[in-house]
């Protein structure tokens, strides 16, 4: 289930990187295109804080399916 959630947070960031580009070259506005992208910027790296391993070796995301298997 985790798997999918961040899947549809990486698609999700994609769709707003794609669409403030689209935005900025309709309009020439740059406030909201910039804030698309830095939403996107900020859900990409929480799904890298997710999924990167620590010095350790341990994935949080393992982490999290282990205890839920409890």
């Amino acid at each position: 289930m985790t798997d999918i959630v961040l899947s549809i947070v990486m698609l999700a960031a994609l769709a707003l990187v794609a669409g403030a580009f689209v935005l900025w070259r309709r309009t020439g506005e740059a406030k909201n295109p910039a804030l698309m992208v830095l939403l996107a910027v900020i859900a990409i790296a929480n799904v890298l804080i997710w999924t990167v391993p620590t010095k350790t070796g341990d994935v949080p995301i393992e982490q999290l399916k282990a205890a839920g298997e409890r």
